[in-house]
């Protein structure tokens, strides 16, 4: 699965292609609150695991695994999370929650950040410690279903175009590229949803 594949002039190997497509209906499905969604970031989640060891992003590869596990937990609160039992609505999150996000957001980067400086061989210890805690935070708001996780997932998509194009995983990119539209539509639908 390592092998190298040039694809429209992209390097890529077969297990990074295989996360590319199964990431895309992961997010899909988000957008139109599937639960199936869980199961392909499940799978997905464990093939980019593989990736990202590969190319020494621990952080991103850690997050694979928490990303597993919070997806169990993500399927769950969607089907039975709300009031009652009842299938989780889309809500808006209030002031207060914002601050609780932006807090956990920076207590984990700084964790991550200095975790990954002192004890791997990452060459970007600080912008995957960062992209890391603000993906733990936006995948916890998608669990919740809170309108805000696609202000989240912009902002650390955007970011890490940037850092995946630096690393040489070109292919994975323009899958952050792609979610950045899709996150985008994604806020576009769940505002009317909660609205609704």
């Amino acid at each position: 699965m390592n092998d190298i594949l040039t694809i429209a002039g992209l390097t890529t190997t077969p297990l990074e292609l295989l996360s590319f497509v199964l990431a895309v209906i992961t997010v899909a499905l988000n957008i139109r609150q599937n639960h199936w969604a869980w199961l392909f970031a499940i799978i997905s989640s464990a093939a980019y695991g593989v990736v990202f060891y590969g190319a020494r992003l621990y952080g991103d590869m850690g997050l694979q695994l928490v990303f597993i596990v919070v997806s169990f937990w993500g399927w769950y609160q969607w089907l039975h999370g709300g009031t009652g039992k009842q299938a989780l609505a889309v809500t808006q999150l209030d002031g207060r929650g914002w601050a609780i996000c932006i807090a956990a957001w920076l207590f984990g980067f700084a964790l991550l950040s200095t975790f990954l400086a002192k004890f791997t061989n990452t060459d970007v210890p600080h912008i995957d410690g960062f992209l890391t805690a603000g993906s733990l935070v936006g995948q916890v708001l998608l669990s919740r279903k809170k309108v805000q996780n696609w202000h989240v997932w912009i902002m650390v998509d955007v970011l890490y175009v940037g850092l995946y194009l630096f690393k040489g995983l070109t292919l994975t990119a323009i899958l952050y590229a792609l979610f950045c539209v899709m996150a985008a539509a994604g806020l576009v639908a769940w505002r009317k949803a909660a609205q609704a």
